[in-house]
């Protein structure tokens, strides 16, 4: 019938509708998470690549993140922290990027060389937990910041109807896939809006305040500096279970990594130190994203770079639900991605609209505490690989022992010596014990 979106033709047509153009070659829906990429469709550059992970550093989060570094601790102090926990904390995300591109695999299939192809449903299903979570999270905390501008600009909040809007767009953006989304939409426009915003924001700090004098301000105490590293950290690192789900479209591995490693550090640092500078210039009642977003509106100015913010915002829950999707395809590589994408998406609006999404944020983060050792054990796999033969098959008893004993790390410091930082020992520990455990389990079956 004419005029009348037809089952395999809707998504692209709804995106070409939108601007974002697409073909059918280029949207990539259904393919099987269990294959490596096809040549064909390593089309992302190292600018692609930086455009995506330098936009996914970026938003409201991470300024969030930013403002709980101070006053406890001072400027310099922080600015130190965000530095150096941002340029150690990238490094894993890049090397599993790098091996996303090598492999041509997402990041869960990858985890099946060190835990076997079973034995990845684990994490798989863990994965998935944890990303409906943040994106519900995420729906909520652009439901509340549209809210914001649109009492503003209309006098009505209109949340429910925000929350609807924002979840159908993130969707639409998961349906098109990272293809469409990093060469059409981030690089023509969710990118130079998000560019121009911040460097706005950044500038009415600067210009209207003595930067000298926030610097010099001592802290105030109450957060050690290791916990401060660990927290800055925790950013990069809760990336690491996605971000070969994207680099596996690369066109090589170099690219892959510094792309997404420059891309990160840069907006991870800009975004931290710009969230400790609003909240000693603007003290907030509370960090929440909705004080933020307020804080942003009071400025003159400030409605243009909410709405961009916004925007940019977006990319973030396209990313965490659509690598649940391909999470889920580890488990049933036999289930269309469109249709889990629609179902993930759904589940994600119930949560966000029926559940307090504050309270469920330190979930989250146990779940993504789980992260950290298991990929110093896949990064370790490589390592050991490198030293045998690849045809080598490795058990998967040794990749569950030592995450295990990562994991076991990171609890204990949270928990008894939060001041030491919990992420780079559990990550190094993990790594550690997979790189002694493997070769010696090897050697032993070996004949003779």
């Amino acid at each position: 019938m004419p005029g009348r979106l037809s089952r395999r033709s809707g998504v692209p047509a709804l995106l070409n509708a939108m601007g974002i153009h697409v073909n059918s070659s280029s949207a990539e829906m259904d393919g099987s998470a269990l294959e490596a990429a096809a040549r064909a469709t390593r089309r992302l550059g190292f600018f692609d690549l930086f455009t995506l992970w330098f936009s996914l550093g970026v938003g409201l989060l991470v300024l969030q993140a930013g403002t709980f570094l101070v006053p406890a601790l001072g400027l310099a102090e922080a600015s130190l922290a965000v530095v150096l926990g941002t340029l150690l904390g990238t490094l894993p995300l890049a090397a599993v990027g790098w091996l996303g591109s090598v492999r041509g695999l997402p990041t869960m299939m990858l985890t099946g060389s060190v835990l076997g192809r079973r034995g990845s449903y684990v994490p798989s299903v863990l994965n998935v937990i944890q990303l409906v979570g943040w994106t519900a999270f995420e729906l909520w905390v652009m439901a509340v910041a549209a809210s914001r501008v649109s009492a503003a600009l209309f006098g009505y909040p209109g949340y429910p109807l925000w929350l609807v809007g924002v979840a159908a767009f993130c969707v639409l953006l998961a349906l098109g896939g990272p293809l469409i989304v990093v060469r059409q939409y981030l690089k023509r426009i969710g990118l130079w809006l998000m560019l121009i915003a911040s460097l706005w924001l950044t500038a009415v700090v600067l210009t209207q305040h003595d930067l000298g004098d926030l610097w010099s301000r001592p802290g105030q105490g109450g957060m050690p500096f290791g916990l401060a590293m660990d927290l800055v950290v925790a950013m990069p690192v809760s990336w690491l279970p996605l971000i070969a789900d994207y680099t596996r479209y690369a066109r090589g591995p170099r690219g892959a990594f510094w792309g997404s490693y420059l891309g990160y550090v840069i907006a991870n640092i800009w975004f931290y130190l710009l969230g400790a500078l609003l909240s000693l210039v603007w003290p907030l009642h509370s960090a929440s994203p909705a004080m933020l977003a307020s804080a942003i509106l009071s400025l003159g100015g400030g409605l243009v770079a909410m709405v961009a913010i916004l925007v940019d915002e977006t990319d973030n829950a396209f990313a965490d639900l659509y690598s649940a999707a391909v999470s889920v395809q580890n488990v049933v590589p036999s289930v269309p991605r469109r249709w889990l994408v629609l179902v993930l998406g759904l589940v994600s609006l119930l949560l966000a609209a029926f559940s307090r999404a504050s309270s469920y944020v330190d979930f989250l983060l146990v779940f993504g505490g789980l992260f950290v050792p298991l990929f110093g054990v896949l990064i370790a796999g490589v390592v050991v690989r490198r030293r045998s033969a690849e045809s080598e098959r490795f058990p998967a008893w040794p990749g569950f022992a030592a995450w295990a004993c990562g994991i076991a790390l990171y609890q204990v410091i949270s928990h008894w010596a939060p001041q030491v930082g919990a992420s780079l020992p559990s990550f190094a520990l993990s790594f550690l014990a997979y790189w002694i455990l493997a070769p010696r389990v090897l050697a032993r079956r070996a004949p003779g």
